[in-house]
């Protein structure tokens, strides 16, 4: 815990660390990841103009790391108090080359802004040093299950070493690399904290392993409910008596998130607020939004 105590400077000024500060503390993703290397059966990417939908995975385009300076001094004209700048996708922002032409932008021109991103993790321990070296001070990664039969039931198969993987065998491929690079994520001082959706009928009872599990690496954890979608969609969501009592039996391990906004790809502004800017006279392009970018 002394370790953990000495990322307070941080999470003091961090909205998704610190739920007081959602009406106080500006932040702003940018959507410059579209490409994927696993499939989540509840996830579906959307990039366009008509993705009107509040959630992960969904982005209005695809901004490309050399609009980003612009980009940047535009949201800082317009969103009071922005001091976080976060990769979350609209795909894995660790398996998009452009995440890292993108962080070293920021540190270049603005270098005060705080920077973190969210990974499914399975590129984690391949470049949690090289995160660190680009002064990332915060990680968020989703893991839904570490058991092997439960995880394979929510992902269908993950891409790694240039080969696919399914079932069982993906799951454990995944489940090993993300216990690994929170690990090694960790070691070089950068702040974790761990997303997992909570799907009544496939990991409800599961979650607290996670807790168990992780509790030594992780500052925080943020259980959020099923979205019924995509291959997920006959799934029904959580109740909140469902959410209340899973977190509070994880809180027994690690502290919890209570008041996750589940940000688009391209959120902008404070938490408080569901509004999207759409800056259209930038001229971004979108990506072709095939899986792999390798």
């Amino acid at each position: 815990m002394n370790k953990m105590s000495k990322f307070s400077h941080i999470t003091k000024v961090h909205p998704c660390y610190n739920e007081k500060l959602h009406d106080k503390i500006g932040r702003v993703h940018l959507p410059v990841a579209p490409k994927c290397n696993i499939a989540c059966r509840f996830c579906k990417r959307s990039v366009g103009e008509d993705c009107c939908e509040h959630r992960p995975g969904v982005s209005y385009r695809i901004l490309k790391p050399e609009d980003v300076e612009e980009y940047l001094k535009k949201m800082l004209e317009k969103i009071p108090n922005l001091k976080v700048v976060g990769i979350a996708g609209p795909g894995d922002s660790l398996f998009n080359k452009e995440t890292f032409e993108t962080l070293e932008i920021i540190n270049d021109k603005f270098p005060d802004l705080i920077k973190c991103l969210s990974t499914n993790g399975l590129l984690l321990p391949k470049y949690a040093k090289k995160l660190a070296d680009l002064d990332v001070k915060t990680v968020t990664v989703t893991v839904n299950a570490i058991d092997p039969k439960i995880l394979k039931d929510i992902v269908d198969w993950v891409y790694h070493n240039k080969k696919v993987y399914k079932g069982e065998e993906g799951a454990k491929i995944l489940i090993e690399n993300q216990i690994d690079g929170i690990k090694k994520a960790y070691d070089e001082d950068l702040i974790i904290k761990v997303n997992t959706v909570l799907i009544p009928e496939i990991n409800m009872d599961h979650i607290i392993e996670i807790a168990k599990t992780l509790k030594d690496y992780v500052f925080l954890q943020n259980i959020i409910p099923l979205i019924p979608m995509y291959k997920m969609r006959n799934l029904r969501r959580p109740t909140c008596m469902e959410m209340s009592s899973v977190r509070d039996k994880c809180e027994e391990y690690i502290r919890q998130f209570r008041a996750c906004q589940q940000c688009r790809a391209d959120a902008a502004g404070l938490l408080s607020e569901e509004k999207i800017l759409r800056e259209k006279g930038l001229n971004l392009d979108i990506y072709d939004l095939k899986h792999f970018s390798h």
